[in-house]
This record gives C-alpha cells, structure tokens and sequence, in this order.
C-alpha cells in the first residue's frame, strides 16, 4: 500500500479534518507501536511500510537501544498518552486514531506479519485491532 493510499484511509476512518492530522496521527500510532514490539519485529513491519512511514518505526527503534530487543512493556493506557502528546490530540482521540491506523495497518501488512504484531501486543491494545484480528489472537 502506497503512503498516500494509506494517510487517506486513516483520514476517513478516524473522520479526521485533512491529511495533516491523519499522517501525525499515523506517524505517532507508528512510533508507539514500534516502541512495544521486539526491534526484530518493528524492523519487519517497517519493511513493509512506504518509506516515509517506515523512518518513524525505525527512529522508535533506534531511540530505545536498550530496551528495543525485546519492545518497552506497557499496556493501553500509556500506549494512548504516548501516541495523544506525538500526535497533539487528547487520549480519547488518541485512542479513535489508533485504532483507524491499526486497521489500516492490518491491510497493509503481510496478514503472516500482522499475525506476530498482534500476538506481541497485551490484550489491551490488542482490542485496537480490527475485529477479526482482535478475536482470532484472544483464543
């Protein structure tokens, strides 16, 4: 999927006002996100990503040497802080975006990939995923 392709869908998904607020929405999920999976994981995720999305997973990864081998643990509620202060918005909407990236996310993604993403994730952030996918890692 194409970057712009993917900034359009999040903007329709999440009823968000233009272009500008969807990619800072993507880009801040996408940083997050990168920050809570294993590094080898973020960085297969990244290479499926258009470039210019690519650089925000890979920039989380690079800041948290550290604890980027296994992903920083944490759960929905500092998922959504982290993603609402990138992005500028409040956790409610933090929350809307996030799960308007994810969805969009899952159909960019090799679904094998997708797979992994999700079953790194804590049950919390998890229910952000499409249904389908939400419930297919819960069994």
């Amino acid at each position: 999927m194409q970057h712009d392709e993917m900034i359009g869908k999040v903007q329709a998904l999440a009823q968000l006002p233009g272009r500008g607020p969807a990619e800072r929405a993507t880009q801040a999920v996408l940083a997050t996100l990168a920050e809570r999976l294993p590094s080898g994981l973020a960085g297969h995720a990244a290479a499926q990503l258009p470039p210019d999305l690519a650089v925000c997973v890979r920039q989380a990864v690079d800041a948290s040497p550290g604890k980027a081998a296994s992903g920083e643990r944490f759960g929905l509620t500092t998922f959504a802080a982290r993603v609402a202060a990138r992005a500028g918005t409040d956790e409610d909407a933090a929350l809307r975006e996030s799960a308007a990236v994810l969805e969009v996310l899952d159909a960019a993604l090799a679904p094998e990939l997708m797979e992994k993403v999700a079953g790194a994730l804590p049950a919390d952030i998890r229910e952000l995923l499409p249904l389908e996918r939400a419930a297919e890692d819960t069994e």
